[in-house]
């Protein structure tokens, strides 16, 4: 049952990671035209949360793979880094 309930925490962790990722960097990443034109062309809070999320598991699970498992954290701090690189790479392609 430890292993169940792990895994969900770990689950929503990332979705919070990603999704808080995506938000900030929707409002903050832009200036406000970037803002206008990403509204006007239906990129908003959404689409970015959703990137952020991507980013988030694609991250955490590089970190699993890399073996950074002596501490959740690490694993965490890699879904950050996974969410921040993806959103700013997927910016470049906007």
């Amino acid at each position: 049952m430890a292993i169940l309930t792990t895994g969900i925490v770990n689950l929503i962790v990332i979705l919070l990671i990603g999704i808080v990722a995506g938000l900030a960097f929707n409002r903050y990443g832009r200036g406000w035209f970037g803002r206008q034109a990403a509204n006007a062309t239906g990129s908003g809070d959404a689409t970015c949360a959703l990137v952020g999320i991507a980013g988030a598991f694609t991250g955490f699970h590089l970190a699993v793979i890399l073996g950074l498992l002596p501490t959740p954290l690490m694993l965490f701090i890699g879904a950050i880094a996974g969410a921040l690189l993806t959103l700013w790479l997927w910016r470049g392609r906007r």
